[in-house]
């Protein structure tokens, strides 16, 4: 059983508190083959240890983005290929920040305490297998840094989904 994580200090600033907690996650899931349990724990580490409001994965299933695991307030259960952040991250195979949801065109509001949002693409060959979706429910909370950091876990869940199989 892991031990459980160092959860970062509010007194770091956001580039820190990544750099304490990535290298945690990397530590929770190695030897870990199970994809499903690795990605739930990496959710939950994303969520307790940035504060988020909401995080979790869509699969990508047929043409449609389908729920995965999700820590935070119930969620939508199928988004639509190229419909609110989620589908438009799909489409467009890269990461989109939105300050402010509300001035998002088609932004699918599945929760109103909502009030920003980073979504990121998750590839397998090449092609787009899921999107990690974090809600934040303050304004303006996500930036460069979030998507370097974010898009360096990506990465890591990559690894993991090229092994498994669902």
């Amino acid at each position: 059983m892991p031990e459980i994580l160092n959860i970062p200090s509010d007194t770091l600033d956001k580039a820190e508190k990544y750099q304490s907690l990535i290298p945690q996650i990397k530590a929770l899931v190695e030897g870990e083959k199970d994809f499903i349990a690795n990605l739930s724990n990496i959710i939950a580490a994303l969520k307790f240890g940035m504060n988020f409001f909401w995080v979790g994965v869509y699969f990508v299933k047929e043409n449609e983005l389908v729920l995965g695991p999700f820590q935070g307030p119930v969620a939508c259960t199928r988004i639509t290929y190229g419909k609110g952040v989620c589908g438009t991250s799909w489409m467009q195979k890269k990461t989109i920040i939105v300050p402010d949801v509300d001035k998002f065109p088609g932004h699918i509001a599945c929760s109103s305490e909502s009030k920003s949002e980073i979504v990121l693409p998750i590839f397998n060959n090449h092609e787009v297998a899921m999107i990690l979706d974090i809600d934040s429910s303050e304004l303006n909370t996500f930036d460069a840094i979030d998507q370097h950091y974010l898009e360096e876990l990506t990465k890591l869940i990559e690894t993991f989904f090229y092994r498994a199989s669902l």
